[in-house]
């Protein structure tokens, strides 16, 4: 099993090498001038790269963990974590594109959390969901007072994936906390800050595989939003919330 993986991986790598232009490394192998940073939920359904067909290297530099986190701690601090600042500091990257996802674990184990009181047993994983445990518990307050969910719903943390049961209105909602994480640090001041959710469930209504906008800087009034993208792509913004 092993072997057959890692020859896998080498014949997709020769399936890459042949896709790449003879020159597609010209103007890269000096440094890099990324316009775009995203930060994505780590998912093997969700490929960062693949919902903006990027098929050359050099457009979009990546981060991703579980629960689309933009944030780390340095010495108490709240600050934008490394991959995420590194190119807003030294690439001139001036974009920064959160993306969450439709049915997303991360959001259902801290909502899980949230519910019982239990949390996954590795260490790690542990850490990330507890980091995402307040933003959850602060969006289930938001979405109890706004009576978008009812108090059975609440407590609900599965059967959310083929629509906007509360699993993905909180992976919106988490988004949304993100941008504003995001755009409260120095080093984003500077930057236009998007927030997006991957949809591969049917949640918002599109095709599987369709990004939506749900915040551009801070903004998420739906009539703002489609003119900033134009008619063009006004069904590509939506909300849950």
């Amino acid at each position: 099993m092993g072997r057959d993986l890692l020859t896998e991986l080498l014949a997709r790598n020769d399936e890459h090498v042949a896709s790449l232009a003879a020159d597609a490394f010209a103007d890269q192998r000096d440094g890099q001038r990324p316009p775009v940073v995203s930060v994505c939920c780590s998912d093997s359904r969700v490929s960062q790269e693949g919902m903006w067909a990027v098929d050359r290297p050099g457009f979009l530099f990546t981060a991703g963990n579980i629960g689309n986190r933009v944030g780390d701690r340095v010495d108490g601090e709240r600050v934008l974590a490394g991959s995420v600042a590194y190119p807003l500091a030294y690439t001139g990257t001036d974009a920064l594109a959160v993306v969450g996802h439709t049915g997303c674990g991360a959001v259902g184990a801290a909502l899980s959390a949230v519910r019982t009181g239990e949390f996954p047993a590795e260490p790690g994983v542990r850490a990330d969901v507890a980091d995402l445990v307040p933003i959850i518990e602060d969006g289930l307050d938001a979405l109890a007072a706004g009576d978008v969910i009812d108090a059975d719903e609440v407590g609900d943390t599965t059967g959310d994936e083929g629509g906007p049961g509360v699993r993905n209105r909180l992976v919106e909602y988490n988004v949304h906390e993100q941008v504003a994480i995001a755009r409260e640090t120095d080093t984003a001041a500077a930057a236009d800050v998007y927030g997006f959710v991957y949809d591969f469930h049917g949640a918002y209504g599109g095709p599987a595989g369709a990004v939506y906008l749900v915040n551009a800087n801070g903004e998420r009034d739906l009539d703002a939003l489609r003119d900033r993208v134009g008619s063009a792509h006004a069904d590509r913004v939506a909300t849950l919330l």
